[in-house]
């Protein structure tokens, strides 16, 4: 995969800037590629003890005794914590309905998670942790843990878990309260959809399922605590210290200033990391038991069973259409396995990107005990793409119409309902058509190629949230002038730090080398939304544009400080866009070769056109553009958290088995942008680090089956299945 930046089409509301729009490098690369970047593993305490956790072996068992005698007497253990003698709930760890960031929620919370739970209700839900003088005594104590378990009967997948028989993982039964503590599926409907049917020509009806990927980010969990007194410091990756802060300071029942949380460095979040683990809670509480640092590392083996992972589905859609390519109604059931804790809503999306006047959709976030599911970049979208956008392409088939016409025809557009602060994606799908040469590479008969070898073409297009919202900056100049911007970013990865840099220097109108930037610190920084949603460049970066131009305001007044002095600009803008939609826009296009003796799938082309707003670094955006398809391929062709069926035990635990894609593995993605400025966040800035992955496992299930015939209607497309459908 090339490092080339991207082509930028800019649109009229585009002026050029000085600083920003240019590609720059970021302001750490040094430190993090010659190893100076400190993470949270580096991290060495005097006197810092080490801490291991026991497992349950079990996907569903009831703890009736745990004989703690033999490894308390091992020389060197200093601590030891189960769910007898700790009690803490780990709030952001199963919420009624999924809601995170919401205190009120996790207070009515009935079904809650605790850091140590019992009964266990997956293999690898923590049971005991132990903290000792090194490494091999903590392991060894853990292995000297004696626990008596009452197995339960267990059940892992969805549609088998909603079956009145089913093994009840929660008292309530298995279908996950809602935010009122209620066990209904959520239901959203727009018009009449019988009535939609009744007008339809065609009515098509078809099953599609979706498997959980790993987030799978390079940097195992890995937590150091330590208490001074009555103050807790932490050092933790996370994609939000603010959040983190927060929910630790909750959940261990401290007041928010006596918590302090660090992370400098962060090797990769890819979602649900914007809150506290509990790994922070399990380290915080065996530091207090031990009076002494603990540090906490998680195994690869660890991390993947430990940790979460994008929630499967079952999704059935009926869709009906005119003769002439009209939809006249979309109607869907979704089944999730959220795991047997709900950390987040389950959804899918998909049916918001089409006009259609009747629509319903109905959601069943179910248990189950395999392990627990979370959002993974793009929460509710790839997996609500996938199943969608192949139907609608098999429509357009159906209707014999060009599926890019189709999506011209019925993509959501700008009207009484659907109001956006600026609308592309109609320029996203036809500048991506011509560039990609769609009436030359896309087979009118699918499957049509003579010969084993057999070429195909798809297309998948999105619309993305690109909200605004509050958060903060501090600003500081000194008689230098010499600029310090504090910033509560922590960088997992699309570059928030250097992002921050270059928007107050050109907003100071100085060079990059002026400003310092300080961040990953609660003691040091303020409140910043935290690293997910593709949030940071438009809430923290808009505080930084108004804690800059109220610095320029006081210094055009006061001038310059003198001595030792300072001048202090702090900003907490909260933004908001009434009546209308923010969206970024996209639309993904690749040509696909498919083996149909070997079942093996090459990429011949792949073009990805977006429009998210304004392009703060092209260097980074278009590497997350690349990144994100990288992992969507993974997603379409590989990835799967295979499960036991007879155990419930987890068969892949690691980056072998789970066969996530590498560069070698990813095609050369040509990157287009279109810029546009409308007048919201820093410039026009709009989303980017999820919009490369959300449309891509459409698009390339679609081009297989332009290749192929047949469709696949269950993710990952592996060769296997290939040969399945074509025997």
């Amino acid at each position: 995969m090339s490092q080339e930046n991207a082509t930028r089409i800019p649109t009229s509301s585009v002026k050029p800037m000085k600083v920003i729009g240019q590609p720059t490098p970021r302001i750490d690369a040094a430190e993090r590629v010659s190893g100076k970047a400190t993470y949270t593993r580096d991290v060495h305490l005097d006197g810092m003890l080490y801490a291991q956790v026991l497992r349950s072996p079990h996907p569903h068992a009831r703890i009736k005794s745990i004989d703690l005698a033999r490894a308390k007497a091992l020389p060197g253990v200093k601590a030891i914590v189960t769910h007898e003698n700790c009690n803490v709930v780990w709030g952001a760890g199963s919420i009624a309905g999924g809601g995170q960031y919401n205190d009120e929620l996790k207070k009515i919370t009935k079904q809650r998670r605790y850091a140590f739970n019992n009964p266990v209700r997956y293999v690898g839900e923590p049971v005991a942790a132990v903290a000792a003088v090194d490494r091999h005594v903590a392991e060894e104590a853990v292995r000297l843990i004696t626990v008596d378990y009452e197995v339960l009967p267990f059940v892992l997948d969805q549609e088998a878990a909603l079956k009145d028989d089913a093994v009840k993982i929660w008292p309530e039964g298995n279908i996950s309260l809602n935010a009122r503590n209620e066990a209904v599926p959520n239901v959203s409907k727009r018009g009449d959809v019988a009535q939609g049917f009744g007008e339809a020509d065609r009515v098509i009806e078809e099953r599609y399922s979706t498997v959980m990927c790993h987030n799978a980010q390079m940097e195992p969990r890995s937590v150091v605590a330590h208490w001074e007194g009555d103050k807790l410091t932490v050092y933790t990756p996370t994609g939000g210290i603010a959040n983190c802060h927060h929910d630790i300071a909750r959940d261990l029942g401290i007041p928010d200033e006596k918590v302090r949380v660090i992370c400098h460095y962060m090797g990769g979040n890819f979602g649900n990391k914007n809150q506290n683990q509990d790994t922070d809670l399990i380290t915080a509480v065996l530091a207090k038991e031990a009076g002494a640092p603990v540090k906490l590392e998680f195994s690869r083996k660890e991390d993947f069973v430990g940790m979460h992972g994008r929630w499967p589905t079952v999704q059935y859609y009926k869709v009906g259409v005119k003769n002439d390519g009209t939809l006249t109604a979309i109607q869907l059931k979704t089944i999730s396995n959220m795991g047997p804790y709900r950390k987040n809503n389950g959804g899918v999306s998909g049916i918001e990107l089409y006009e259609c006047a009747h629509t319903e959709s109905t959601l069943y976030p179910m248990y189950t005990n395999r392990t627990t599911a979370g959002n993974f970049r793009g929460p509710t979208d790839p997996q609500g793409y996938y199943p969608i956008q192949s139907l609608m392409d098999d429509v357009a088939y159906a209707v014999g119409m060009d599926p890019v016409e189709f999506i011209l025809k019925n993509m959501v557009k700008p009207g009484p309902r659907t109001q956006f602060t600026n609308y592309t994606l109609d320029q996203c799908v036809k500048h991506g058509a011509e560039i990609f040469e769609w009436k030359k590479r896309w087979r009118p008969q699918p499957g049509s190629d003579k010969g084993p070898i057999k070429r195909g073409a798809g297309v998948a297009f999105m619309s993305f949230r690109s909200g605004v919202g509050n958060s903060s900056a501090v600003l500081t100049v000194d008689a230098r002038e010499q600029y310090t911007l504090y910033v509560g970013v922590t960088d997992v990865g699309p570059g928030a730090k250097t992002t921050m840099n270059i928007i107050a220097a050109d907003e100071l109108g100085v060079p990059l080398s002026k400003v310092n930037v300080v961040w990953g610190d609660t003691d040091t920084c303020p409140y910043s939304v935290g690293e997910s949603g593709s949030r940071t460049t438009i809430m923290t970066g808009e505080a930084v544009v108004a804690a800059s131009r109220d610095l320029k305001k006081q210094i055009a007044e006061k001038g310059l400080p003198t001595g030792t002095a300072l001048l202090k600009a702090t900003a907490s803008p909260n933004p908001r866009v009434e009546g209308k939609i923010r969206n970024c826009f996209g639309a993904h296009f690749v040509e696909v070769e498919v083996d149909t003796e070997l079942g093996s799938v090459k990429f011949l082309k792949y073009v990805a056109v977006h429009e998210s707003g304004r392009i703060m670094n092209p260097l980074t955006a278009t590497s997350q553009i690349k990144g994100g398809v990288g992992m969507g391929i993974g997603m379409a062709l590989h990835e799967d958290m295979i499960y036991d069926q007879r155990t419930g035990v987890p068969v892949v635990t690691g980056y072998y088995f789970d066969r996530v894609p590498t560069h070698l593995d990813v095609p050369d993605v040509e990157v287009v942008f279109i810029e546009a400025d409308d007048g919201y966040g820093p410039y026009g800035a709009k989303s980017v680090g999820e919009s490369g992955m959300i449309q891509t496992p459409a698009a390339v299930s679609n081009a297989i089956y332009n290749a192929i015939g047949r469709r696949i209607k269950d993710l990952p497309i592996t060769r296997a299945k290939i040969l399945g459908a074509l025997a």
